[in-house]
């Protein structure tokens, strides 16, 4: 069973504690990268764990669609599946139906969707979700939930939380593998008073862990830091508290200073394939004509594989030409340079000098104050 643990003198503000799970311990304030297809893209796991990575993200829907949970079941579960050891968090479906699937009709018993592969025709509700993610068989397993897009009207935003509250009774009530622990997920926008009567509601059901949903929907970053200021406190002290789709390294350090525990996001991967390396004074553009005939690393100081071995010349050319190995190198960069960055926050929590990050890592105190490179040429 995941038990989380929370170490010592670190219960305001900024925390430092330990999820123990059946497949390992991972360290908090952790960010797991994502495994949306049952891989990280273009990585291994051995090059995954290179990393610095103790948890890592599945995506339901995806693989709901392909190859479905069955077979992977037969397998005997994810972990298996994809030769991943660490610990697994699967989502519940929920957003990526909301964004991706075509003619999506939402009701009080689940969504009716059409898949964007192929158009075939699903149902999924609360207890198809978390029957799908027990034959996954992660680690930690989230409940189903209605994300409302932003903005929204306030009358459609109720109805989301309304659902996600009927939601969230049923699949509590859903059985689970013995290792397994539910977490559920609160909704409300930028609707203080909704997101407190839904944490109340949800906390009164004595879930393992609460996540934050509905945020890094398309609200600014003061009106999440807003939201985080004021509704983290309605979450139990003693659980585990994920934000759910934040990746930019500000966005993280204002959710840690608030007392997040968890992070996942697509970027390090999504941008790494796009020759987008991240970097603590702010991004590259690999691309850039600048980059040409530069033998310096992405990062210099970065003890990653990628930064070891390689120049910023020679990853710009592989992009030029269209070589697979740049996306790959730049993937394995950024996912250690969040690694790194978390890693540096968890020591300055323990040290009550989390104040140093932004002059360590001058990314995570605004993208908009960096200067920007040379256009591409």
């Amino acid at each position: 069973m995941v038990r989380f643990e929370l170490l010592p003198g670190h219960f305001v503000g900024a925390r430092r504690g330990r999820l123990h799970t059946s497949h390992g311990v991972v360290d908090t304030p952790a960010f797991m990268p994502v495994g949306t297809r049952g891989t990280l893209r273009g990585l291994t796991p051995d090059q995954v764990t290179a990393t610095g990575s103790q948890i890592i993200l599945g995506n339901t829907y995806h693989l709901m669609l392909r190859p479905g949970s069955a077979l992977i079941a037969e397998w005997g579960g994810l972990h298996r599946f994809m030769g991943w050891n660490g610990p697994i968090l699967t989502d519940s479906g929920g957003f990526q139906v909301f964004s991706l699937a075509e003619l999506a009709k939402i009701d009080d018993l689940g969504v009716h969707f059409r898949s964007h592969l192929d158009g075939a025709a699903y149902h999924l509700t609360p207890q198809s979700s978390l029957a799908i993610q027990r034959d996954l068989g992660a680690d930690i397993v989230m409940a189903f939930d209605q994300c409302p897009p932003l903005p929204s009207p306030p009358e459609a935003v109720r109805q989301a939380v309304e659902r996600t509250l009927r939601w969230a009774t049923i699949c509590r009530d859903c059985p689970l593998g013995e290792q397994q622990a539910l977490f559920a997920i609160t909704q409300g926008g930028l609707d203080l008073d909704l997101r407190r009567e839904c944490a109340h509601q949800l906390v009164a059901m004595n879930f393992a862990g609460y996540a934050i949903g509905g945020l890094s929907v398309g609200e600014t970053h003061e009106e999440m830091v807003r939201v985080l200021q004021q509704h983290v406190s309605d979450l139990p002290v003693d659980r585990p508290r994920y934000l759910m789709g934040v990746g930019m390294p500000r966005d993280i350090l204002a959710a840690v200073q608030n007392g997040i525990d968890m992070f996942d996001c697509v970027l390090p991967t999504r941008n790494g394939r796009n020759a987008y390396a991240f970097t603590a004074t702010g991004p590259l553009r690999l691309r850039n004509e600048i980059h040409r005939t530069s033998r310096e690393p992405l990062e210099p100081g970065c003890d990653c594989y990628t930064c070891s071995t390689f120049s910023r010349g020679y990853i710009r050319h592989l992009f030029l030409v269209g070589e697979m190995l740049g996306p790959i190198l730049t993937s394995i960069h950024n996912v250690r340079f969040f690694q790194r960055l978390m890693a540096r926050i968890r020591q300055l929590i323990e040290i009550n000098q989390l104040y140093r990050l932004v002059e360590e890592y001058p990314v995570a105190r605004t993208e908009a104050e960096l200067l920007p490179e040379s256009v591409d040429s």
